[in-house]
């Protein structure tokens, strides 16, 4: 999963302009740029040049260097994201299983009526009562 710097940035300074509870028309008219151009940005449509996000930063009172940091934070959690689940592919590769297939041996070859259930692919640790009712982990 890629994340486009223009996109990240936009929904940065959205999420800043209405936790302000503020318009788009009120930031533009601050800022200087037009409401359809700062929508954009938000949108991650366009990219702001480095001289109209300081405007923008300046009109939202968001220092410009909090909104790169916050930026770079985002996209990091991304990255590990995606990382996390290319190895848990991998490693469903490793153990015969492919991603969004059904394997015939496992569920035989008549699929008519077969209702996809999630699939566990990890073992939770389970409790079993014993008759005292103490617990023990199994």
């Amino acid at each position: 999963m890629t994340v486009l710097l223009r996109e990240a940035i936009g929904d940065r300074l959205r999420h800043a302009r209405t936790t302000q509870r503020r318009t788009l028309r009120e930031v533009s008219r601050t800022a200087r740029v037009s409401l359809g151009y700062l929508s954009e940005v938000e949108r991650g449509r366009k990219e702001a040049s480095s001289e109209l996000l300081a405007a923008i930063c300046d009109a939202l009172e968001l220092p410009l260097s909090e909104l790169l940091h916050l930026v770079a934070a985002d996209i990091g959690a991304v990255d590990k994201v995606a990382k996390s689940a290319a190895l848990a592919e991998r490693e469903a590769a490793r153990a015969g299983l492919e991603a969004g297939t059904l394997v015939p041996a496992v569920v035989g070859n008549d699929l008519s009526d077969l209702r996809l259930q999630p699939v566990l692919t990890h073992r939770l640790p389970t409790a079993i009562s014993k008759p005292r009712g103490s617990v023990v982990a199994a």
